[in-house]
C-alpha cells in the first residue's frame, strides 16, 4: 500500500505519542521504585540501636506511592495501546477510510484489550508492583 504524505505524517504524529506514552511507563517504574526505596531507607535509618526497631510508618506509607505509579504505569500504557490501534488500524487497508487525516480517534479503543484494570495485570505491570506491595505488607507486619 502507498501512502501519501498526508498518510505518512499521521503516521509520525502517532508514532512520536507511542514513543512518549512508552517514556513516561518506564519513568513511572523508575519514579515508584526511586521513591519506595527513599521510603525504606528513612524506615532503615529510624531504627534505633537500643531497641532494634524501627518506625513501620514508613513501610506503609511507601505502599501509597506504589499504588499510585502502579496505576498511572497502567494509564500510560493504556494510551499507548490505543495509539498502536491507530496506527494498526491506518496501515491495514480495510480500515484506513476509517480514519480521517490527522485524527487520533482514542475513545474508539475500549475493549478488554484497552481496558485498564486488564492493563493493569498484565504480565509487565503485575510482576513488577504486586511482589512490591506485597513485600512491603509483608515487611511492615514482621518488622
Amino acid at each position: 500500500m502507498e501512502f501519501n504524505e498526508n498518510q505518512v505524517k499521521h503516521l509520525e504524529f502517532i508514532q512520536s505519542n507511542i514513543a512518549r506514552m512508552n517514556q513516561c511507563s518506564f519513568q513511572m517504574k523508575g519514579w515508584m521504585l526511586t521513591i519506595v526505596s527513599a521510603l525504606l531507607a528513612l524506615y532503615a535509618g529510624s531504627i534505633s540501636p537500643e531497641t532494634g526497631s524501627g518506625i513501620n510508618m514508613f513501610i506503609y506509607i511507601a505502599i501509597v506511592p506504589a499504588l499510585i505509579f502502579w496505576f498511572l504505569d497502567s494509564y500510560y500504557l493504556q494510551q499507548e495501546r490505543k495509539f498502536r490501534g491507530i496506527y494498526n488500524d491506518l496501515i491495514n487497508p480495510e480500515k484506513c477510510g476509517q480514519i480521517k487525516p490527522f485524527e487520533m480517534p482514542l475513545n474508539k479503543y475500549d475493549g478488554c484489550k484497552y481496558c485498564l484494570a486488564h492493563i493493569m495485570w498484565s504480565k509487565t505491570e503485575a510482576l513488577l508492583y504486586v511482589p512490591v506491595i506485597v513485600l512491603l505488607v509483608v515487611a511492615g507486619f514482621l518488622l
